[in-house]
């Protein structure tokens, strides 16, 4: 596995072009780079651009991987952007980016649903597009993997994936469901940790069940506190967290077919990106059909072991996690985080 970096979590990224992140990443001593969009490589997806970008990769030996936008139809208004690109037509828009993609040699695709409304955190469950009411949950699912099953000629022509992430709405279980609806030779799933304890899931048992799928990943690790109705996330670098990273990796192994996989580090920028999970509301536990009672107790026990080691001194607290990142934090997160994926990487190739 190669250890890479998100490149929206990267500091400075957003205010220079491609070629800066990869030198960048480079000097990091890191593998690769999540672009979360293709249109940082070239916003009007310029082949040239595109082409330039991947050869200054391949001449660094960096791995790139790209995203194509949000596939949820009930979300995509939110990117007006992305449908210009299609001169109106948003399936057409993400028809180019992946053709632009794959031309240029990248074939892992992101995705997700929906986006959190984090503006809209202190109204609970509302802040989630999965208990939106003016449309069921179960009706955006559908309405997803239609215009999945739109994509997936483009897909096949072109031999590329389209990633689905484990984002914050969406379950390990219904995940699942989307690749075989759609079929797993063009849907695969970017792995993300941190995001399932938000659905109530352990992270090793959700990597299991989602191992053979997986294609591209985000990697970080998380804190559980205790809240009124429940608990909730705060990002950590790998492993001050708690995430057992040995058997997550252990879990995720090799990717589909054998095929090279990316551990993406998606760290932070101005704050730890508290989400709540606050399975005492009834509206949550309804929410969640597929719930595993014994992960939800796995992840109580963990946010109570957290709680121990803050009362040791030995972790910040809820009032430090809540506070800005601090000047240099957002490029120390990822390289803390680095250096443990290294040493588990290294403890597992020594084990096997």
């Amino acid at each position: 596995m190669r250890v890479g970096v998100d490149s929206t979590k990267y500091p400075g990224a957003g205010a220079h072009d491609a070629a800066w992140l990869l030198d960048e990443v480079a000097r990091e001593g890191l593998d690769g780079v999540f672009f979360r969009s293709v249109r940082e490589l070239s916003p009007t997806l310029d082949e040239g651009e595109m082409r330039d970008v991947a050869a200054r990769a391949r001449a660094l030996g960096l791995r790139i991987e790209a995203g194509i936008g949000k596939v949820n139809p009930f979300s995509t208004p939110e990117a007006p952007e992305i449908r210009a690109l299609g001169g109106g037509d948003y399936r057409r828009a993400m028809e180019r980016m992946i053709e632009a993609a794959a031309e240029a040699g990248i074939h892992e695709l992101w995705t997700a649903l929906c986006n959190y409304q984090f503006d809209l955190a202190h109204f609970g469950v509302f802040a989630f597009d999965r208990f939106r009411t003016d449309v069921a949950w179960e009706d955006q699912l559908d309405a997803t993997v239609a215009f999945l099953r739109l994509l997936a000629p483009a897909l096949r022509a072109h031999g590329s994936h389209l990633n689905v992430e484990t984002h914050e709405e969406i379950t390990t279980f219904e995940l699942l469901r989307i690749v075989e609806a759609v079929g797993p030779d063009v849907i695969g799933i970017t792995f993300d940790p941190a995001n399932v304890v938000v659905r109530g899931e352990e992270p090793v048992a959700a990597a299991r069940r989602v191992a053979p799928h997986v294609r591209a990943t985000h990697i970080r690790d998380v804190a559980l506190v205790a809240t009124a109705d429940g608990f909730a996330r705060f990002l950590m670098p790998v492993g001050e967290g708690v995430i057992d990273w040995p058997a997550l990796l252990g879990a995720l192994g090799a990717g589909p077919d054998g095929a090279e996989r990316m551990l993406s580090i998606e760290g932070i920028l101005r704050g730890r990106a508290e989400m709540a999970i606050p399975h005492r509301d009834p509206r949550w536990m309804a929410g969640h059909p597929d719930l595993v009672p014994t992960e939800l107790d796995e992840l109580l026990r963990l946010e109570r072991a957290y709680a121990a080691q803050v009362t040791a001194g030995r972790a910040p607290d809820a009032v430090r996690l809540r506070q800005p990142a601090a000047a240099g934090e957002p490029i120390d997160f990822i390289r803390r985080s680095a250096a443990a994926l290294r040493r588990e990487l290294g403890a597992l190739t020594h084990a096997a």
